[in-house]
């Protein structure tokens, strides 16, 4: 399924990130983690994008580009009203890794940080900055996000999903 959004301001940006990490905490688990590949130019809208998903996930946080350290992770905060699951905490997302390949030469640099190990557990959320510098070793359910520059203040997001 592919979706286009336009975004005529940042804070457009981060509500749609917001929506699709919630959307997400609704998925029940599958065998893997989910991974989120975001393509784009420097400035498109990415790590703004991923502050209003982070936010989403429950994550308090300020959301910056691992750009120098590459990885980052944080701990998902789910809301009060799904704590007492019947599926039990075990069931929900665990973690959010932030990814930034901007400085990745090659893709097994980021499999020496452990990538396959983070995507292979089905309680991560995995986004990825720059995605097309590592687009060999994403898995193929990866939800695709392509992020353009259309004026000064607008942004086209074009998203393919997994569903």
């Amino acid at each position: 399924m592919k979706q286009k959004y336009i975004s005529y301001s940042p804070t457009r940006t981060k509500s749609l990130g917001k929506k699709l990490a919630q959307d997400i905490l609704k998925i029940s688990l599958r065998r893997k983690a989910i991974v989120i590949a975001l393509k784009g130019e420097l400035g498109s809208g990415k790590t703004t994008f991923l502050q209003g998903f982070a936010k989403g996930l429950g994550i308090k946080d300020k959301i910056l580009s691992p750009t120098f350290v590459i990885m980052k992770k944080f701990q998902v905060f789910h809301p009060a009203s799904e704590q007492s699951s019947v599926q039990g905490e075990s069931s929900k997302f665990q973690w959010f890794y932030h990814i930034d390949c901007y400085r990745i030469k090659k893709p097994e640099e980021l499999l020496a940080l452990g990538f396959k190990e983070i995507i292979s557990n089905p309680q991560n959320i995995v986004a990825i900055e720059w995605a097309d510098k590592v687009k060999k070793i994403l898995p193929k359910e990866s939800i695709i996000l392509d992020f353009r520059v259309k004026g000064e203040k607008e942004r086209e997001i074009k998203m393919k999903s997994i569903s």
